[in-house]
């Protein structure tokens, strides 16, 4: 078995007038021992997505394999062999951390011990600690022990790192290469485009119910013409902006798009391409609040398909 997931021809619709298309056939394989980031603003369908093959939706169309198994015909095997750790985690709070833990590992005939899955999420010192006395960036945590705990081969995490201080993220990051060491799979959904890049093998980008780009992520950058972004913040007072012909005739420019008061140029080499721009900048009379330069992002990626930010909803 080479593909942990495999997904064809995907439709999820809601009754409505008219009805709402969640997912539009959408194709996707995962590998197994890849970990494979979900990319797409709220309402693209990357949750439906994900809550289909995690078994708790059913598909109005289309077929799912999980580790070679399908939902319908094997579904107390898949579910022994995946652990979930939704967007949110609703926990007694009445229970301690090892209690909790505890309460989990009996769903399985075998895994981790509690104190194992515990100390994997760094909650060693709250073990004996009630739910309702941890912080949201613990209760998050000891959502991924929940899900590690019967230690299994496919692990989903919905959005694990929202909320979470840099130092829990960086932990739970942590908690993802260790599992990809053990040759495991990991499926993430993430807004944070810094975690896609840092953990995912690949990543597939989600709009509108459908696959728009599939790659790993320096492949998805280099698709949009260059790893170098200079961002020119224009006055609003200024009454000339360059053009975005000229602005695409500058040394190694590939594109140029422009948000309000912010033109964004992505360019192959900006060492050439930045004292032409600021030639051209002197020359059209543009009054500028600001000019920096960064290295290309997956969040520039979903832009330039999209023409919308993660974050923005439909």
């Amino acid at each position: 078995m080479t593909s942990a997931i495999r997904v064809r021809g995907l439709v999820k619709t809601y009754p409505a007038r008219p009805p709402v298309e969640a997912v539009r056939g959408l194709d996707l394989e995962v590998a197994v021992g890849e970990c494979f980031g979900l990319l797409g603003p709220n309402g693209a369908g990357k949750t439906t997505t994900l809550e289909i093959i995690e078994g708790l939706l059913d598909a109005t169309e289309g077929e799912v394999e999980v580790l070679g198994l399908k939902w319908g015909e094997n579904d107390s095997e898949i579910r022994r062999k995946i652990g979930i750790s939704l967007q949110e985690t609703r926990l007694s709070d009445k229970l301690t951390v090892r209690e909790t833990v505890s309460l989990f590992r009996s769903f399985y005939a075998s895994g981790l011990s509690p104190d194992e899955a515990i100390a994997r999420v760094s909650l060693e010192e709250k073990a004996r600690t009630f739910i309702d006395k941890l912080s949201g960036g613990q209760r998050q945590r000891l959502a991924v022990a929940t899900a590690l705990v019967g230690e299994p081969e496919l692990l989903f995490l919905d959005e694990p790192t929202t909320g979470l201080d840099p130092q829990s993220r960086r932990q739970l990051w942590e908690v993802i290469r260790s599992l990809k060491d053990r040759g495991r799979t990991v499926v993430v959904t993430t807004h944070y485009m810094d975690e896609a890049e840092r953990l995912c093998d690949r990543v597939a980008v989600i709009d509108h119910g459908k696959v728009i780009a599939l790659g790993t992520p320096a492949e998805l950058i280099a698709q949009i013409g260059g790893e170098h972004v200079i961002d020119i913040d224009i006055d609003p007072t200024s009454t000339s902006r360059p053009a975005t012909d000229n602005l695409m005739n500058l040394p190694t420019a590939k594109s140029v798009r422009e948000e309000g008061d912010r033109v964004t140029l992505t360019a192959g080499e900006p060492h050439l391409a930045l004292p032409a721009l600021l030639d051209l900048v002197r020359a059209s009379g543009v009054k500028l609040t600001g000019l920096t330069t960064r290295t290309a992002t997956l969040e520039d990626v979903f832009v330039t398909l999209t023409g919308r930010h993660l974050r923005d909803g439909e």
